[in-house]
C-alpha cells in the first residue's frame, strides 16, 4: 500500500492552449496509459477546459465549489459538490468553474489520453 500525504501532492498548472483561466491538476492514480486515470482538478473563478473528448468516456465528481459542464449541442448544466457527470465516449464537451466560484472535481477516465480539439470555449459558449 502507498500513502500520499496531501501536503506532498504535486500540482501542475494546466496549459493555456487547452484551458482558459487558472487551472491546476494532480494525478491521483499510479497505473499505465490504459488503466484508470484519476486526476484532481482545481479551477479558479470562470476557468474552464477547452473542447475535448475521451476514448472511453469521463466521469466527473465535484468535490467543492460550483461549476458548469457544456456540450456541443449548446446545452450546459450547473454542478456542485457531490454531483456526478458522465460524458459518453467521443462526446465533445467542456467543464469548469462558474464566474462566481472556484470548483474542484475528480476526473476519472480509462482508455488513453484526452483528445483535445484545439478549440478553447468562447465566452458565448460558456455563458449559455
Amino acid at each position: 500500500m502507498e500513502h500520499g500525504r496531501a501536503e506532498d501532492r504535486q500540482w501542475e498548472r494546466a496549459p493555456s492552449e487547452r484551458f482558459t483561466g487558472d487551472v491546476w491538476f494532480s494525478s491521483l492514480s499510479n497505473v499505465g496509459d490504459e488503466g484508470l486515470n484519476a486526476l484532481g482538478v482545481w479551477f479558479s473563478l470562470g476557468a474552464r477546459t477547452g473542447w475535448h473528448t475521451h476514448p472511453e468516456g469521463q466521469t466527473l465528481y465535484v468535490v467543492s465549489g460550483a461549476g458548469r459542464v457544456g456540450s456541443r449541442d449548446g446545452s450546459a448544466v450547473t454542478i456542485g459538490p457531490g454531483d456526478v457527470v458522465y460524458a459518453e465516449p467521443g462526446d465533445e464537451h467542456w467543464h469548469g468553474a462558474t464566474p462566481g466560484s472556484h470548483m474542484q472535481h475528480l476526473s476519472l477516465t480509462t482508455g488513453g489520453d484526452t483528445e483535445w480539439t484545439g478549440e478553447l470555449v468562447s465566452d458565448a459558449e460558456y455563458d449559455v
